[in-house]
């Protein structure tokens, strides 16, 4: 399918149809064809940017052109060397007489492929295939009520072990199976076009998955789907990339331009043979070159894709890069779904062309689904198919499809256009019947229509054609031949010939390092953080450990540097697991592409990312090794260098395939928590080895930070030779000189040496051996060769996300429910096709007028600003709709914005006005607006969110059970009734596009508007019958005397003219018509006429007015632009008249009607702020109690977390070294705000997305959504800190009286309400949870760095010891919690503890020692009668602890500190929540 270039050898015959094929495209996007209402093809061409006839023509000269050069080429090439005089070889060739003058037949395939003599000279065969299938039956899961599980649930759940298991691979029972889809029959030839039609849910999608041949997340799929003769099976495992699927959804790397995102797909695709020999940059160059002019966006080859963090091209661009990149595919059966979701009419109808040119060219088998097809998009196609509730009701021709649903007895509606006709004839509640038919006698039930067709003439003519079909594949062995040959020959050298891949393995891994090269180096963010990050936790370190003193001093403050430079660059490897899960669906889309195996990208990005890795951690080795005076060895600093490197591309594989295999988030977080807190136990720093629960040992082979930390602590050691400082000798002090009856209380000295080697410290103190440092190398190597092969084999079989069906949750009926559903139902029953409900139900009291005079608005960008807006007027009065239409990017979306008071950047000028005087503070408030984006609550129920909405929005006065009775009208008004108690979800787990759509509608007008009501495309992602019940309502609430203005993409001629009013828009933000539509457009038909645009009477007037304005790719009709005549017409003159007017009455009537002596106090929200509070509070805490993986996945790994650590510690004794460990402990406690961090933030960042919709309506203000946010934390903060606490605390042996038990209790949960109230605080400040996540590492870091137990505060430069040590908050809760542990503690040396010497001669030691422990020396001797001394260094655990100029008497001092450090969060919080608004718009 890939529009391959031609051209000769010879540079300047390429130069030449260079010119020819550029001067070609761009006559072929520069001329138009006039009105065609007749083709051979079925096709309308009607001044679109794609034009198929034109394209057609095009296409044929350009063969003719390129058929000449070929043939002169070869002519020539007979006769002389690819190096004989190229240049007059070309011009030879260029002047050859043209081939044009003949009237050669021509063929679309060979006109791109550039004549079929060329093709078979160059070996290229032809490749198309048809696809038959015959009761096709699909299988899934559902039909059973789903209820939506609750926090308890998890912890149930957690511990009914197999089905947890079951669960997380995927075999849990997810409900009962049912059948999708059932007994399809039909055939598609190569070169047909099918158009999928039905409801939402009917099974559209499913039918394009198994077509595509696309079965995963399916329970079964029986029947039969050949692809020419190849088996489905076959196909798949022979040719799965040849039938391809391409998704609602838009999914790129953000961080590549749209050149490069479509340059990598073709260095996958690149076919092994090329017409003509035209190297692979050449075709690359061209192929690239071509889709960008085919589908507009040219302009944006150098702009990023972008997403939600990265700013890059448009919707509408994105969608046509996705377009662009499944046609490189090369694919021969191709399935679309929804694809022109969000597209304006006349960029939907050049999308439906562009696949006509395509599917004519390449001869391949189209499937296409669409919701809002217009009659020339459903010209275009060759057969239709049409669902009902997954039942194939009809398969054929599209030009029959009509006739035969009227003959069955349903009611002609030619004023609708077909596909809305047949899609309403499978509607119960759309469909009419002719006059004296009823559902009786006219199929009614999916199963009725199915035996109708089955008895019909299309039935039997279908079949014949199936037979003979099935006769022409056994015939026509020749055509499926070439199809093998030709998909072997698309494959370039060294492919083996069973991959269905078309480069091999390694070009593979070549094309995706150099993708991966560029998503890192334009990913500037990330890039700059992660250097800022660890450049500046170098110079931190370097600066704390400054040239650190080859004596006993720094002995232990070396391994700590040695020890956090291994961890942090470790870690530095997490954000893997993120970036893994994230990346799954992209991976899944270019493996069902077949671009590339996912083991190629492994490989790919682990070689990248050493690359970069190298650069950072060689910058941070140097600062960090030579700041603080490691061994002066070139050996050893590369061997540091080595080692460091080796345990961060360690880590990066144990977190990639942690990624892959774990189902979401949720798992990865409990897995990474068990993982990362063994490992850092077991690393030989917290607990020596030989000290280590023997169960624990054995972790240490498989841990990268054992082994590292054991590697770099025998290369530094291994070359220092430490000297005994005077404090670390025993006993010290005046008197004691002489080093005979002296010993050192560092490990690994001699009595009477003050000379310690550094490998006898490591063999005493870790049990390090000079031989461990290669052996451990070894082993690290190994473990990422292993952990790299598990990571290769779990992508290649583990698909997570990659199919299956969204699963409605709802909640639980209690006994009001039951009796309001009831309710519901009874309305639903006694609903009519046509006049459920008029609008005179509703009770609207809305009489203002809103008004906008010369409105302008004009944004900053980076050379200066730009208009969005210029000169609009108009106005809007109750009981009119009006809709707000235009080209995509025409500002739309950006005038509603602007009129709804919701931008916050640019400058907007001009008058906007209710009833001649500007808004007031209740004018957000008293406006309703829907949205685009359907941005809900995910863990509310469709009844709560609009009840929510009218508790907060309608008047607070207003009795509850008045609100309530209005959000049940609008449930069933909104035909929501089956979904009342339906949890709204995610788009990928909850409601579909179509109800979320409605949910939004319903939600703004729960909220009952006093003045005005705005909908922004309102009916984009719907079907048609959905769009035309939105409209057909919206009518009903203007006629109760509602104000509205709507845009709408998509309009039928029957939904159009339900619109009173238009105000129309072009390119710039110009206003082009602002008036009447009137009965079937007449006054609007006429503008257009009497300006030089006459309308066809069988065209859409929405459709033809965009393309005659020259929406899209379209060029206008006429010379004149469009706004210079709306701005010189009288329509104009006579809307600015109105406007005064209007103003002038309507002051004049409110003046009148209004109560002098009463003041109008405008309120800004509805309700008082406890009321607010109360209300979201209720909200908040309801989505926690819901959001039961988000609770519990906290409580996992605190439980996980302390269990592992008290084991680890498991009852300590009162020995020296236990002191150490006891602090070692009670650090752990510190690591809790690493873990809350990465929690909180996207939770609260997803809520504050939530909130900037609603306070945009004024539901409720930021401090009621801040306080309801910490409020919802804190139940969960105190289940955790309490779990967290009980095993940490008691599993070692800590001091259980109540006094320090509490203590300690509460020290846990202040440091659990501080980390979340300090992730919550770092989320306000910054504009999203991205940018979030990479603050947190530097800010642990920095937080455990300077709370005293990495390196003590005496030996902490003055600089950070002024001021950092005071101001970190972990600082008292380590000061608070050690002395409280430690007090009053008795120690008692182990044999192997006591430091011994010898007292002099004639002296018991004592007497020796009396003067030093007099003197306040710290320890005690084991006995005091002999010569030979055994001195323990702490006689208690304050002696300990005072080295570290911690002191009891300051505990409550800390805890009170630390309970201000969380009032500051909190203050900082409020603050932030209030002023910082990163909303921008």
């Amino acid at each position: 399918m890939l529009p391959l270039p031609t051209a000769d050898e010879k540079p300047a015959i390429r130069d030449s149809v260079d010119s020819e094929v550029n001067s070609l495209q761009t006559q072929s996007y520069e001329q138009y064809e006039k009105i065609t209402t007749s083709n051979t093809q079925g096709v309308i061409s009607i001044r679109s940017g794609v034009d198929v006839e034109k394209a057609e023509e095009d296409f044929s000269d350009l063969s003719k052109q390129f058929s000449n050069i070929s043939h002169q080429a070869r002519r020539l090439s007979r006769h002389a060397s690819r190096a004989s005089k190229p240049t007059a070889t070309a011009e030879d060739v260029e002047k050859a007489p043209s081939s044009t003058e003949t009237d050669d037949s021509w063929n679309l395939e060979t006109a791109l492929r550039g004549n079929r003599a060329a093709e078979e000279e160059a070996g290229i065969k032809n490749k198309q295939i048809g696809v038959i299938w015959n009761d096709l039956t699909v299988r899934g899961m559902g039909g059973m009520k789903n209820i939506i599980k609750t926090f308890p649930d998890a912890i149930i759940d957690f511990f009914n072990v197999p089905e947890t298991l079951m669960h997380m691979f995927g075999y849990g029972k997810k409900g009962t199976e049912f059948k999708i889809l059932e007994g399809f029959r039909g055939l598609t030839r190569p070169g047909e076009m099918v158009l999928v039609l039905g409801r939402p849910g009917s099974g559209c999608s499913s039918f394009l998955k198994v077509i595509a041949n696309q079965r995963f997340g399916f329970t079964g799929v029986d029947g039969e789907v050949l692809y020419g003769p190849f088996e489905s099976e076959t196909f798949a495992k022979r040719f799965r990339g040849e039938a391809v699927y391409n998704q609602e959804d838009d999914m790129h790397q953000a961080t590549l331009t749209v050149e490069q995102t479509l340059g990598f797909a073709l260095d996958t695709k690149t076919p092994g043979k090329r017409p003509f020999g035209v190297s692979k940059a050449e075709f690359k160059e061209k192929v690239i070159k071509m889709l960008l002019q085919m589908f507009n966006i040219k302009h944006t080859a150098k702009t990023v894709i972008g997403n939600q963090f990265i700013r890059g091209v448009s919707g509408g661009e994105r969608r046509r890069v996705s377009i662009a990149e499944m046609m490189i595919t090369s694919g021969t059966v191709l399935a679309w779904d929804n694809s022109t979701r969000g597209l304006d009419a006349s960029t939907a109808l050049d999308f439906a062309k562009s696949l006509r040119i395509m599917t004519n060219i390449y001869k391949t088998t189209t499937f296409v689904s669409l919701y809002q097809a217009s009659e020339n998009i459903y010209k275009q196609f060759d057969k239709v198919l049409v669902i009902d509730s997954g039942r194939q009701v009809f398969f054929g021709p599209t030009t029959e499809a009509r006739a035969y649903f009227e003959g069955l007895g349903f009611r002609e509606k030619p004023r609708e256009t077909t596909p809305d006709y047949l899609t309403g004839c499978t509607d119960p509640y759309e469909r009419e019947f002719k006059d004296g038919r009823d559902a009786k006698n006219v199929p009614s039930t999916p199963e009725a229509l199915v035996e109708a067709f089955e008895q019909s003439t299309l039935s039997k003519r279908l079949d014949e054609e199936m037979q003979t079909y099935r006769a022409e594949v056994q015939q026509q062995k020749q055509i499926y031949d070439d199809f093998e040959i030709a998909n072997q020959e698309a494959k370039r050298k060294f492919t083996p010939k069973s991959s269905v891949y078309s480069t091999p393995f390694h070009l593979q891994i070549w094309a995706l390092m150099q993708r991966q090269f560029l998503i890192k180096w334009q990913d500037k963010f990330a890039l700059t953080v992660s250097w800022m990050t660890s450049t500046g936790i170098a110079i931190i370190l370097g600066t704390v450990w400054l040239k650190q003193p080859k004596t006993s001093a720094g002995a232990f403050t070396r391994g700590g540097l040695l020890f956090i430079s291994m961890l942090f660059n470790g870690f530095q490897a997490f954000s893997e697991l993120a970036s893994t899960m994230m990346g799954r669906a992209i991976v899944n889309k270019h493996r069902s592409f077949t671009f590339y195996r996912p083991s190629a990208l492994f490989i790919a990005q682990i070689l990248v990312d050493t690359t970069f890795a190298i650069a950072r951690i060689l910058i941070f080795s140097i600062i960090v090794y030579f700041m603080c005076g490691l061994a002066l060895d070139a050996g050893a600093f590369f061997t540091f260098v080595l080692i460091v490197l080796t345990g961060y591309i360690c880590m990066t594989v144990i977190f990639r395939s942690l990624g892959c295999v774990s189902p979401d988030f949720d798992y990865a977080m409990k897995f990474a928590a068990v993982i990362i807190t063994l490992f850092v136990i077991t690393s030989g720093y917290l607990i020596q080895w030989r000290g280590a629960q023997v169960w624990l040992r054995w972790i240490y082979y498989i841990n990268p930070f054992g082994l590292g930390f054991a590697s770099l602590m025998v290369n530094e050691f291994s070359r220092l030779t430490m000297t005994c400082v005077s404090t670390s000798l025993v006993p010290n002090g005046p008197g004691y000189d002489d080093i005979a009856h002296q010993a050192c209380t560092l490990a690994g000295g001699e009595a009477g040496s003050d000379i310690i080697p550094g490998s006898s410290y490591l063999e005493k103190t870790f049990s390090y051996y000079h031989s461990d440092l290669w052996r451990n190398f070894g082993i690290m190597l190994a473990l990422i060769v292993g952990f790299l092969i598990t990571n290769l084999y779990f992508g290649e079989t583990i698909q997570f996300g990659a199919g299956g069906k969204t699963i409605t949750f709802y909640q639980k009926e209690n006994k009001e429910r039951k009796e309001l559903n009831k309710a519901l139902e009874t309305k639903k029953a006694n609903r009519q096709s046509k006049n459920a409900y008029t609008g005179s139900d509703l009770k609207i009291s809305s009489t203002s007028v809103f008004t906008w005079e010369n409105v302008c608005y004009e944004v900053p960008v980076a050379s200066g600003t730009r208009q969005l807006l210029n000169s609009v007027y108009g106005y809007v009065q109750p009981g009119k709709l009006t809709a707000l239409m235009g080209a995509s990017g025409a500002g739309k979306t950006t005038l509603l914005d602007v009129l709804a008071s919701r931008k916050n950047i640019g400058v907007i000028s001009g008058d906007i006005l209710v009833d001649g005087k500007p808004p007031g503070t209740s004018f957000q408030r008293g406006t309703s607006y829907a949205e685009q984006q359907d941005t809900h609550e995910a863990m509310q129920t469709v009844r709560e969110a609009l009840r929510f909405s009218a508790d907060l929005r309608q008047s607070f006065e207003t009795p509850q059970s008045e609100k309530y009775e209005y959000v049940e009208e609008i449930i069933s008004l909104l035909e929501l009734e089956n979904l009342a108690d339906a949890i709204i979800g995610t788009p990928e787990t909850g409601l579909s596009v179509e109800e979320r759509k409605r949910v939004t509608i319903g939600v703004e007008l729960a909220a009952k508007p006093e003045l005005l009501l705005f909908l922004d495309e309102p009916t984009s992602g719907l079907d048609s019958q959905s769009a035309f019940n939105i409209v057909r309502f919206l009518k009903k609430l203007a006629a109760a005397g509602q104000a509205i203005l709507c845009t709408i993409h998509q309009p039928n001629s029957a939904l159009f003219t339900s619109f009173d009013r238009l105000l129309l828009l072009q390119g710039g933000g110009e206003c082009i018509y602002f008036g009447d539509i009137g009965l079937d457009s007449h006054i609007l038909q006429e503008y257009f006429r009497r300006n030089g645009a006459d309308c066809p009477p069988e065209a859409n007037p929405a459709e033809w007015m965009l393309d005659a304005i020259g929406a899209g790719q379209t060029r206008r009709i006429g010379d004149q632009d469009w706004g210079e005549i709306w701005r010189t017409s009288p329509e104009l003159e006579m809307l600015k008249e109105e406007i005064v007017w209007i103003k002038e009455n309507r002051l004049q009537t409110v003046r009148r009607n209004s109560d002098p002596n009463v003041r109008v106090v405008e309120k800004e929200y509805a309700s008082p702020l406890w009321h607010q509070i109360k209300v979201v509070g209720q909200r908040t805490h309801l989505a926690f109690w819901r959001s039961r993986n988000y609770g519990f996945t906290r409580l996992f790994t605190h439980v996980v977390i302390a269990l592992l650590s008290g084991l680890a510690f498991l009852q300590l004794d009162d020995s020296r070294s236990s002191l150490q460990y006891r602090i070692f402990v009670i650090f752990n406690v510190t690591v809790l705000p690493a873990i809350i961090l990465q929690q909180v933030e996207p939770r609260y960042d997803l809520s504050r997305l939530i909130f900037y919709r609603e306070s945009a309506s004024k539901t409720y203000s930021q401090f009621a959504f801040a306080i309801s946010m910490v409020s919802a934390e804190l139940p969960y903060s105190i289940l955790s800190a309490v779990c967290f606490f009980l095993p940490l605390y008691y599993i070692p042996g800590f001091q259980s009286e109540s006094s320090r038990a509490g203590y300690q209790f509460l020290m846990v949960l202040v440091t659990e309400i501080f980390a979340v109230t300090l992730g919550q605080m770092i989320s306000a400040l910054t504009p999203n949870s991205f940018i979030a996540s990479q603050l947190n590492p530097p800010i642990v870091i920095i937080f455990s760095l300077f709370c005293g137990v990495s390196i003590p505060k005496p030996q902490m430069p003055k600089f950070w010891r002024s001021w950092l040590y005071q101001l970190d908050p972990l600082t008292r809760l380590v000061g608070g919690m050690v002395v409280t542990e430690l007090h009053g503690r008795t120690v008692k040396c182990t044999s192997s503890e006591y430091n011994h010497f010898q007292a002099p001669a004639n002296e018991t030691c004592g007497d020796y020692m009396q003067p030093f422990f007099e003197r306040g020396g710290a320890g005690y001797l084991l006995n005091n009668a002999t010569q030979a001394c055994e001195y323990c260094a702490y006689k208690v655990g304050d002696q300990f602890y005072s080295t570290f100029s911690m002191d009891f008497d300051n505990r409550w001092r800390d805890l009170g500190i630390f309970i201000a450090f969380v009032a500051s969060n909190l203050i900082i919080l409020f603050l932030a929540s209030r002023f910082l608004n990163f909303n921008r718009r």
